[in-house]
């Protein structure tokens, strides 16, 4: 599935992080972060200005985000992040905070580096508070995709509304386990750890800055003299002088704010890696994808318009569990030009590597994947290529796939493919059931994959699950 299996009764231990929103390139992930930088900024306005009330109603709007079940608790799901007195709590420390007087704090995941007590799981409350509306409407359409059913008159909680600055309540339809309501939360957003990483700020900016001064010092009692007679100062000596607790980073970045500042801008140039499959497996004590299985699915349902609709629903899970983390929230049945055509499935690209990073840094127009599924029993010709074509745009994305059972002349087709090319009508990727147990092989061949024993002379590259050699192969024919 493209959310979070969730878990009604335990909490789990992964985070909402802001971080990893923040390199979203897509609509929604767009809307969520005008959300978080609108609300955030309106916090630091109200504290800086000493309008109590103003942050009281910002941050007293902040409940307890139970429809969720992320994060950390003890038995049952308790929400224990962001209550009442937490809020009360968080504006009396940004309200003291120098960072935060002095610009330091600019994005809510910053908090997590300069306010005591606030970590994480704080970050990951506030941050699904603030993003409720989108996720929302998230868990609406995946409620779509997999026929999860949904109850009228749900209250909503408070959604932000980044234009009026603002909170607001209403009623919506949501699914409901066990009498509580639930908001499903997409894989790509989630963490173990958020991206900014305090030990890694320590380690890798803070601890060689304050090292290079002490190596600067002249009379630094850190310094030792090497046999060469070159100057040395160690990191140990340097945790010891200064500290690495969390008010000793804080204390020491204060007085060298450029420090954290380049980092800041390091991190946000940087992709954080999505949480994987395998990791997720671990947190929420479920099994992974089994491609095997949902290939089986696919393969074994018969062809023909009785089947469509399996065909097409085996195909989405499939494709979901093979392209993740690169593709994510997919559609069914999504209408296009008012609702006068519809695509099978869309998906979203926010690819940071491989094979669908690979379109986009080659300007193919991918914002958006499209999948066409056609469980004919027959030769599929250029009617259904033309189909797929069709829903191309340069705004939406000119790169899809079209699944089929098999083909009569498969070079053939794939010719009419590289015809579509050619003639700037969209890049169209055509694959049978044969090709789909290829990828899956590759899938698997990059999973189970061992270095050599005893190792080669020349390094060996291990394979990655999203490079997806046969997609390159047929993207390659289409443009040669």
């Amino acid at each position: 599935m493209d959310f979070v299996d969730v878990d009604t009764v335990n909490d789990i231990r992964v985070y909402i992080d802001p971080s990893t929103i923040r390199h979203l390139t897509d609509d929604w992930g767009k809307e969520c972060i005008i959300m978080i930088t609108t609300f955030f900024d309106s916090v630091l306005d109200a504290v800086r200005m000493g309008d109590k009330e103003r942050t009281t109603y910002l941050l007293g709007n902040l409940g307890e985000p139970n429809e969720t079940h992320l994060g950390i608790s003890r038995g049952k799901s308790a929400g224990r992040g962001f209550g009442k007195q937490m809020s009360v709590d968080f504006a009396a420390k940004l309200a003291a905070s120098q960072a935060a007087q002095t610009g330091l704090i600019e994005d809510l995941e910053d908090t997590s580096f300069f306010l005591d007590r606030v970590d994480k799981d704080i970050v990951s409350d506030i941050t699904t508070n603030i993003i409720r509306g989108p996720l929302i409407s998230y868990t609406q359409q995946m409620a779509g995709v997999f026929g999860i059913p949904l109850e009228e008159g749900i209250e909503s909680g408070a959604v932000w509304n980044p234009r009026r600055l603002e909170w607001e309540q209403g009623y919506t339809e949501l699914p409901v386990a066990d009498g509580e309501k639930l908001l499903l939360v997409p894989k790509v957003i989630v963490r173990r750890d958020l991206h900014l990483s305090r030990s890694e700020y320590y380690r890798n900016h803070l601890a060689p800055t304050l090292q290079s001064e002490e190596a600067e010092n002249p009379g630094s009692k850190l310094v030792r003299i090497l046999k060469d007679g070159s100057r040395k100062v160690y990191k140990g000596d340097i945790e010891k002088e200064y500290g690495s607790s969390k008010p000793d980073v804080v204390r020491e970045t204060l007085k060298r704010p450029s420090v954290y500042s380049s980092y800041r801008e390091t991190k946000k140039s940087v992709p954080p890696t999505p949480i994987s499959h395998t990791e997720l497996s671990e947190v929420g004590n479920t099994p992974p994808p089994d491609y095997e299985a949902l290939l089986e699915a696919v393969v074994s349902t018969p062809p023909g318009k009785a089947e469509a609709g399996n065909y097409h629903s085996r195909v989405e899970a499939l494709l979901t569990a093979l392209f993740y983390p690169s593709l994510s929230m997919p559609e069914m049945e999504e209408e296009i030009h008012e609702g006068r055509k519809r695509i099978d499935i869309s998906y979203t690209n926010n690819a940071v590597s491989g094979f669908f990073r690979f379109l986009t840094r080659h300007k193919i127009p991918s914002k958006y994947v499209f999948i066409e599924c056609k469980n004919y029993g027959k030769e599929v010709t250029n009617p259904e290529l033309d189909q797929l074509s069709s829903r191309f745009s340069p705004l939406r994305g000119q790169f899809g796939i079209l699944t089929c059972r098999s083909f009569d002349d498969k070079d053939r087709f794939l010719n009419r493919c590289r015809d579509t090319a050619l003639d700037h009508r969209g890049f169209a990727i055509a694959l049978d059931d044969s090709d789909l147990a290829q990828i899956v092989s590759d899938v698997m061949k990059a999973i189970n994959w061992k270095p050599s024993d005893p190792p080669p002379r020349e390094p060996e590259i291990p394979p990655r699950i999203h490079d997806y050699p046969l997609l390159h192969k047929r993207l390659k024919a289409l443009v040669s």
